[in-house]
């Protein structure tokens, strides 16, 4: 009875870690089929990040998922698409950072910043260097870039198809090894600074 007992266990054990290594961790967004106005670039290495010049600081994007927008003033979907990229800096701060990059005259952005607050990384490419790697077609148009460089999701941020959402920016860090390192290397240090008890 003892044995069969122990066989029970050591069998429900191996069936809980078969179920764990099937779930693994929490896993990157699955790829939608729809419309994207760029080379679709979702699975791969995303460019290398190349802008002319920041409006911002530039930010410190280690350990984070980096979220860019492609978009310009005289867009109404990029305009109507500001708020909520507002919300997701703010959101996800300590792991995601968003940049939007623009391709207009510096002098047009800063304007349009003084009534339309942007509180997310800006910079400008008005060579269209950073546009042409992604092949953007239409605007805005959003890439989300986890830690290892690939692109995680990728498209019209309003699209019917597929809305970007806090949900899916809070799957990709979730599934993202790289933040969790971050965020143990802070705890790590922050512990490390505080006095002994």
């Amino acid at each position: 009875m003892k044995y069969s007992m122990f066989g029970a266990a050591i069998g429900l054990g191996c069936l809980t870690l078969l179920a764990a290594a099937v779930d693994g961790p929490t896993t990157y967004p699955a790829s939608v089929k729809k419309e994207l106005y760029g080379d679709d670039l979702r699975g791969k290495k995303a460019p290398e990040l190349v802008v002319e010049k920041w409006l911002t600081a530039a930010p410190d994007m280690k350990g984070k998922v980096v979220l860019i927008d492609f978009w310009a003033t005289w867009c109404p979907p990029c305009r109507e698409t500001i708020p909520e990229l507002n919300e997701f800096q703010k959101m996800f701060g300590k792991d995601l950072v968003v940049i939007g990059i623009g391709d207009e005259k510096a002098e047009t952005v800063t304007d349009f910043v003084k009534t339309t607050p942007m509180n997310y990384s800006s910079a400008i490419d008005a060579g269209r260097k950073m546009f042409a790697q992604v092949g953007v077609k239409g605007i805005p148009h959003v890439l989300i870039i986890s830690t290892d460089g690939i692109v995680r999701w990728q498209g019209f941020p309003l699209s019917a198809e597929e809305k970007l959402t806090k949900e899916i920016i809070q799957k990709i860090i979730d599934a993202d090894p790289g933040v969790a390192r971050r965020r143990a290397d802070d705890k790590a240090k922050e512990a490390a600074t505080q006095p002994a008890k």
